[in-house]
């Protein structure tokens, strides 16, 4: 590894950080000079989590502050905008808030969190207390600001009045930065205070955004597009930029040439196919972009092993609630299908709607659908005809998501069914290849069936494969391996009842003809070839019975190798 590169930013959200610690940094500037350009009092960009908008926070902030090095802009896209610079660059009191961190089980709980993370702002301008500019009263307003017992009246106004003094001792209006706005929104709806949170919420931002007249540009983002009505009641003067927005549609995530560029930066470039079928895909406004978190983390992992495989690093970033209740509305036979057909790589077209409330999200399958759009589980494609939108899995990454979640509710289904449960065991260990067949064939028409058009790949059997272990698991009791090294080959599945002397080998095949006959055969002469049952035998175990299973779409065939 060339230790000369420059480091990997992952999870780097400080812009000063970022330029001064030789972080490869893709340059997202442009979008300071596009929101001066496209001049909107107060603005809300709302993305998925994991697009970066922590970090252009941190940028803007950085960019407008009176404090801080400039130098960090030097040859940047926005140092080209000569004019701009000169006339925005370090000229204004900037007050920056993340909402991020405001997570607890109760109202009072979340409120002190949101106590002491509003103290940190007024505590970096302590040089308040010494300014001229500021009356006593002025100064006592700015001390209860520090205080730990602030009362909701003084929290919700806080901001504003913060606003006040800063520009009555700087002579500039503020910048006012709001990161995450919704967070707190979404764990009060998950722990049940929603309404004061939301009370709470709207206070703020109406006395900050609202009755501010010591405001100069206020930048919010988040999440979800909060309905207007529920929390910025009254705020005429907001512009709403969604990821169905052409304007600023490339400076949250990375573009396909930055890709390229980091790939071939760290030596990477053979990888890019791989990490654009996995990390690509979602389209915000005309943009397609990739998710930075998850490049940035399989860059970093190819560099320290060549030969890695991609894999699922948002799964572990955010919760996949939204899909789990997406699967479970799946006993709708409708929307089995069109999961069934996403997950297959088709496009579905719903009518979507952006501004919801969290006690809206989870009302309708209508709703779900919009929830999934806006958090990043699905993407558009093409243009949307009013709300009319062609939607798709953006890659194969979230595709993983759904795949687990499906598998997930399959299994808690078989839990529930001890009865067809017990009949398929039973079956399984007397040989009655007839049972175990038109049970299994119960269990794929049930199932939502997941087909790998997506990947273009012959390795049909895994989804088969995957429904069989995921019935076979839930015998607690009984013992199963999946695709175990046994004799001269791997044996798909093995399972060993409770009894203690049975050994059962299945092996599973794909009918891609159809013929499900053929296909069986060919999975009991693959289970004779490689000798299975030697080390089932070496073992003592005395009964082992061998089951070929041929799949084809929803149609299954179980026959059983003659002792």
């Amino acid at each position: 590894m060339d230790v000369r590169k420059k480091k990997l930013p992952i999870g780097i959200e400080n812009f000063e950080d970022m330029m001064k610690e030789d972080f490869y940094y893709v340059d997202k500037t442009g979008l300071i000079a596009d929101l001066l350009h496209n001049w909107g009092a107060v603005n809300l960009f709302t993305r998925p989590r994991r697009f970066g908008k922590s970090l252009n926070m941190s940028m803007l902030e950085h960019f407008f502050s009176l404090n801080g090095d400039k130098s960090i802009f030097d040859g940047l896209e926005i140092s080209k905008e000569a004019s701009l610079c000169e006339e925005y660059m370090g000229k204004y009191p900037v007050l920056s808030i993340s909402l991020k961190g405001i997570d607890a089980r109760n109202y009072e709980m979340a409120f002190e969190m949101a106590v002491q993370i509003m103290k940190r702002v007024p505590a970096k301008v302590q040089y308040l207390l010494e300014s001229d500019a500021l009356s006593e009263q002025d100064k006592a307003e700015y001390c209860k600001l520090l205080d730990d017992n602030m009362s909701e009246a003084v929290f919700c106004n806080s901001l504003r009045v913060l606003s006040e003094l800063l520009e009555k001792h700087h002579g500039a209006k503020v910048i006012l930065l709001i990161d995450e706005y919704d967070v707190p929104l979404a764990k009060a709806h998950a722990n049940g205070y929603y309404d004061q949170m939301i009370s709470l919420i709207r206070n703020l931002l109406g006395e900050a955004l609202k009755t501010n007249n010591s405001l100069k540009l206020a930048v919010l983002t988040g999440c979800l597009r909060i309905s207007k009505e529920s929390i910025f009641t009254g705020l005429n003067n907001l512009k709403v930029l969604t990821i169905a927005d052409e304007r600023f549609d490339e400076y949250f995530g990375f573009t396909d040439k930055e890709v390229r560029g980091l790939l071939e930066y760290y030596d990477a470039a053979d990888h890019y196919d791989e990490v654009k079928r996995w990390y690509d895909g979602y389209q915000f406004g005309n943009a397609e972009v990739y998710c930075p978190w998850d490049v940035l983390n399989h860059c970093d992992r190819i560099r320290s092993e060549s030969n890695v495989q991609p894999e699922n690093y948002w799964i572990n970033t955010s919760s996949n609630d939204a899909v789990k209740r997406f699967i479970q509305e799946s006993a709708n036979a409708t929307t089995k299908r069109e999961i069934e057909r996403l997950v297959a790589g088709e496009i579905i077209i719903k009518e979507i709607h952006q501004e919801l409330t969290y006690p809206e999200i989870y009302q309708t399958i209508d709703n779900i659908w919009s929830l999934l759009f806006t958090t990043g589980y699905l993407t558009q494609r093409g243009k949307a005809e009013g709300r009319q939108m062609k939607l798709a899995i953006p890659n194969l990454e979230i595709r993983d998501i759904y795949v687990t979640q499906i598998m997930e509710f399959f299994k808690e289904n078989v839990r529930k069914d001890g009865d067809t449960l017990n009949r398929f065991c039973n079956a399984l260990q007397k040989g009655d290849a007839e049972v175990v067949e038109k049970v299994f064939t119960e269990y794929l028409r049930r199932s939502i069936s997941i087909r790998d058009t997506f990947i273009k790949k012959d390795m049909k059997e895994n989804f088969y494969h995957g429904v069989l272990v995921g019935i076979l698991g839930v015998k607690d009791r009984w013992g199963i391996s999946s695709n175990q090294e046994m004799g001269e080959g791997y044996a798909d599945i093995l399972a060993e009842p409770d009894t203690g002397d049975m050994g059962i080998i299945i092996e599973v095949k794909y009918a891609h003809d159809g013929d499900l006959d053929a296909a069986c055969k060919e999975a009991l002469k693959q289970i004779a070839y490689t000798r299975y049952e030697d080390d089932l035998e070496d073992d003592g175990v005395e009964h082992i019975l061998k089951y070929g299973i041929a799949c084809y779409k929803k149609r299954c065939k179980v026959m059983l190798a003659e002792r």
